[in-house]
Order: C-alpha cells, then sequence, then structure tokens
C-alpha cells in the first residue's frame, strides 16, 4: 500500500507554498484538505496551481501538478483519502486542529480494519513546542483504548522557517490558487519519530534532536523578527515594513546583536548541537531574508498580538528565562521585551491588532508589572543580575 500520496491538512500559505510544493516536486501526488469549498473546488477543476518564488527583483515560477482538493466537513471522502496515503502534513493552526485531529482519528481506524497494522507518519507543521506530544494526546481521546498509537502513528514534530511573501487582495483575485514564496525551502524534520522509511523528498532535512531544532527557531528567528518590529517601530514609529527598519544600520546592528545574544543561550542550552559560528551564519541569512522587500512584511503584522508574543514560553520571554537559569547575558533581550511593551502598530486601515488594546490597558501599570504579570519573569532578579 506504499503509494506516493500526501494528504495536506491546510491549503493556505504554508501548506500550498512549502508542503505541498516540496512534496509535488519529489512526485508526491498532493490531496489538500480544508475548509474553504471555494478554494477545494477550484483546485478540482483546474488541477494545479503555481508558486510564484520572490527574491527581491527576481522572480520565478513553479507549476504544481497532480493536485486535488477535498473539503474537511467531507468526513467520507477525507477518511478514504488518508486510508491509503503515504503521509499525512497538518498546517492548520490550533483551531484548525480541533475538527482535523477526530476525523483523522478515525481514518486511522478505518486504515487499521482494511490494511492491518500499517504505520502513518504525520509532518506536523505547525509553530508549537512539544506539538507531538499534545497531538497525541488529542488523539487518543477519539481512538479506542487498545489502538497501539506509538507504533503506527509516527508524530513528526519540526521548525518552519519558511516566510511568505505578503499577497494584496487583487492577487488573490487575479488568481486565488497562485501563493507567492520566498527561495527557502528547508524542511526540518524529527528524524527518529518517522516510523516508516524517511520520504526521498531533497528538501527534508532530518534531525537528531528536533527541540534544539524548534528552539533554534523561536530563540533565534521569532526573536529577531519580533526585535526588528519593536525596536523599529521605537526609532521609527511611521514605517510600514520590516525590511524598511533595516534599512537604518543602527537598528540592523542591534537586532542582530539581540539574536547573536539569543544564540548564545540556546547554545548553552544545546552545547552538542550548534556552533557559534552556525548560529552566526543563521543569524545573517535570517537578516538577509527579513530584508527580502518582496516579503512585504509589516510591522504590525509581525509586531502585533502582544499578549502571545511576550508571553512565558514565547520568542522573547523564553530566552531571557533560560538566560537566568544558565547564568548568560541578556540585557538586550530585555530592552526588545521593554520596546515590545511599547508597541502600538496599527494595521493598514489604521486599526489595533484587537487583544492588543487590552494588553494597552495592563501596559499603563509600567513595565515591572507587565514583565511581572503577563511576562511572568522575577521583576527583582532581572534588574539586578
Amino acid at each position: 500500500m506504499k503509494i506516493k500520496k500526501i494528504v495536506v491538512f491546510g491549503a493556505g500559505k504554508i501548506g500550498r507554498s512549502f508542503i505541498g510544493q516540496v512534496f509535488n516536486r519529489s512526485g508526491y501526488e498532493v490531496v489538500f484538505v480544508d475548509i474553504n469549498k471555494q478554494l477545494i473546488d477550484m483546485m478540482n477543476r483546474e488541477r494545479h496551481y503555481r508558486v510564484i518564488i520572490k527574491d527581491g527583483d527576481n522572480e520565478e515560477t513553479l507549476q504544481i501538478e497532480n493536485i486535488k482538493g477535498v473539503c474537511l466537513d467531507d468526513e467520507e471522502n477525507v477518511i478514504l483519502e488518508l486510508k491509503d496515503a503515504g503521509i499525512v502534513s497538518l498546517s492548520v493552526g490550533q483551531l484548525g486542529l480541533q475538527k482535523a485531529i477526530p476525523i483523522i482519528a478515525r481514518s486511522l481506524i478505518a486504515r487499521r480494519n482494511d490494511y492491518g497494522d500499517e504505520p502513518l507518519d504525520i509532518i506536523i507543521a505547525e509553530n508549537m513546542r512539544n506539538a507531538d506530544i499534545f497531538i497525541r494526546e488529542e488523539l487518543r481521546k477519539y481512538l479506542p483504548d487498545n489502538y497501539p498509537i506509538k507504533q503506527l502513528v509516527g508524530l513528526v514534530e519540526t521548525s518552519i522557517g519558511k516566510m511568505v511573501p505578503i499577497m494584496t487582495q487583487k492577487d488573490v483575485e487575479d488568481d486565488p490558487l497562485h501563493v507567492f514564496a520566498e527561495p527557502y525551502n528547508s524542511l526540518i524534520v524529527s528524524r527518529s519519530s518517522f516510523i516508516n522509511p524517511l520520504p526521498e523528498v531533497p528538501f527534508l532535512a532530518p534531525k537528531d534532536n528536533i527541540k534544539a531544532w524548534v528552539d533554534r527557531k523561536l530563540f533565534i528567528h521569532n526573536l529577531g523578527h519580533a526585535t526588528t518590529a519593536y525596536l523599529g517601530f521605537k526609532a521609527h514609529p511611521d514605517a510600514v515594513y520590516i525590511s524598511e527598519v533595516l534599512d537604518d544600520n543602527e537598528i540592523l546592528l542591534e537586532v542582530r546583536q539581540t539574536m547573536l545574544q539569543a544564540a548564545d543561550i540556546l547554545r548553552s542550552l544545546y552545547p552538542e548541537e550548534f556552533t557559534h559560528q552556525q548560529l552566526e551564519d543563521h543569524t545573517d541569512d535570517l537578516l538577509h531574508r527579513f530584508r527580502n522587500k518582496s516579503l512585504g512584511d509589516t510591522l504590525f503584522r509581525v509586531g502585533c498580538d502582544l499578549y502571545r508574543k511576550l508571553g512565558p514560553e514565547d520568542r522573547l520571554v523564553a530566552p531571557v528565562s533560560a538566560a537566568l537559569k544558565t547564568n548568560k547575558s541578556y540585557h538586550l533581550i530585555l530592552r526588545a521585551i521593554e520596546a515590545g511593551i511599547s508597541f502600538r502598530g496599527k494595521d493598514q486601515n489604521g486599526n489595533y491588532y484587537p487583544s492588543d488594546m487590552l494588553f494597552f490597558e495592563e501596559a499603563k501599570k509600567g513595565n515591572r508589572y507587565v514583565l511581572e504579570n503577563i511576562c511572568k519573569l522575577p521583576v527583582n532578579l532581572l534588574y539586578t543580575k
């Protein structure tokens, strides 16, 4: 029953521009499952879509063929596609997982009834820490008590570093199926989580310690992005784009130094996984990608949702907490957090992110209050170390 078919839950930007593209270019049929019936109907009518690779002024068009779609609500056909799939991927966000997981569980039962103990690997293309543990526990709620989930379901954590250029409303209206992408295509996955042999996909980057690579994404990529938005807004409150504020060499230098400070903390957690040079090269590559004007990434998008992005397990606070435990410097990251507390970015229509307005009220109580009550950091220790 080994067929080259991947079922991709989520026909959004990551699903189409990254997962679907990478596997299709390796000869896989791609079946997209999504709640957007109009998009799915168009896929089934056209049977292909375009990925436009944007790298500054350069463009390349890829034609992704041998595709089809199924609506998530069409449970019978979703299960039929999943039963004989070679592999599955998830890129639907936490709300989408609530709808997808029960259907996946029912398909696992049907698959076992028809094919016996035929394992299925699921690539979790979500920005979640400990995503494998979360999804395993959710699946258990819908599977029989005696279902051997650890033997039959490979839950493969990833570190998704792909950035997707912003598309205008006109771009979408011109062709709802096509999607923009940056050239970067490395799909970092947990090697040991696969039960079946590793897929023969050139862009796959298997790692033995996926936790380290998930933290690399959080501590350097996500931290660098947020730091750019917060320091950029502080220095240039009228700026719109991430690439725009990185044209300011002072901002560029401070963002880089902050990312390298986080890289030093990361190395203290995983000394055998990364070298200083590897992380410095990664930092410089990210900054080059952040400055890609064709991404169209805005300070608002990168900086908004402050309760989450300044939360204790997220991109800025988690590295500081790790620094406190490992006795590493964190003063630059703390400056980025304080800039984040003062971030007041608006979208293109002049609106704040809804929950940020509640955050602003909390922030009136002062930085120390936010650090202690939202970031959950030990304030007295922060300012004395």
